[in-house]
């Protein structure tokens, strides 16, 4: 069973530019990974990488210590789900689930088939004959039936509405307690998804921003919110993300260690401390100028 995928100074340059520089970082079996960053950050090229669609410019992806580019045995411990095009695409789902049990040792056709129930998927019909969000919900369900040491979903709830895709959070979740495994979700809906992450890695402009646990990750950012001259004195020399006035209230958004000196501090002025979600810490983290 994977334990563990590694990256070793990944780089990634497409004619003159480097959609990659210096990325590094370890991913353990029975977490659920976040890989957030804005478009054209380098997240889908990261994960072709990692799916070992395609060779990094230098560096390696290892899994358990091997080499996964042109590795059968380690490129069968992956499964990379995206968004496809099945306007030409023929097949049913039977069909591919007959292709699936042919070349994924564990694939679990008995658990894609209520996965096919609980998402309402006809079998019969082409591929090419399902909306977008069915064909999301049948790219997913090959996904959690393969149960590949690595799955990876890029964007891949696409099409799909609210109540479809809860199932699909929780299906995630279940497949986690049953048959523990790295989970990476690359996403845009950070907010809806966050709490399904034990972790999150920030993409930005090609470089690894951050790899945190996200519970550790949200203690660092926090808010003070009061009058404005006694915020902007007690905030003097503190790492400010962002800053919003009204009036004569000001709220400012900070990172970094809060401690208990500080906090007597703004406590003793009568000032608001609040919480950062992970997507205004996002947002701010990765603005221009940061």
């Amino acid at each position: 069973m994977t334990r563990k995928v590694e990256a070793q100074n990944i780089r990634v340059t497409y004619n003159e530019f480097e959609a990659l520089r210096d990325i590094n970082f370890v991913l353990e079996s029975g977490k659920i990974y976040g890989l957030i960053g804005r478009n054209g950050a380098g997240k889908t090229s990261l994960l072709s990488i990692l799916a070992a669609y395609r060779k990094a410019t230098s560096g390696e992806m290892k899994i358990d210590g091997d080499h996964i580019f042109e590795n059968e045995k380690a490129m069968a411990q992956v499964t990379f789900v995206h968004q496809t095009d099945y306007k030409d695409n023929y097949d049913t789902i039977n069909k591919y689930f007959d292709l699936a049990e042919r070349y994924r040792p564990t694939f679990d056709r008995k658990y894609a088939e209520q996965l096919v129930k609980v998402f309402h998927l006809p079998t019969n019909k082409p591929l090419r004959k399902l909306s977008a969000g069915m064909q999301s919900a049948f790219n997913v369900t090959i996904g959690l039936a393969s149960r590949t040491p690595v799955t990876i979903f890029d964007e891949a709830y696409q099409g799909m509405d609210a109540p479809t895709r809860e199932i699909f959070y929780n299906e995630i979740l279940k497949e986690q307690a049953r048959y523990p495994r790295i989970f990476i979700l690359s996403t845009h809906l950070i907010s809806e998804m966050e709490y399904l992450f034990d972790e999150v890695l920030i993409i930005h402009k090609g470089t690894l921003l951050l790899q945190e646990e996200v519970d550790t990750l949200l203690e660092r950012g926090y808010s003070v919110t009061g009058p404005s001259s006694d915020v902007i004195e007690v905030v003097a020399g503190l790492h400010v993300l962002n800053e919003e006035q009204l009036g004569g209230t000001k709220s400012m958004m900070l990172y970094g260690e809060l401690t208990e000196e500080k906090e007597d501090e703004i406590k003793r002025k009568d000032l608001e401390i609040g919480n950062v979600s992970l997507h205004e810490l996002f947002i701010h983290l990765t603005k221009e100028g940061m």
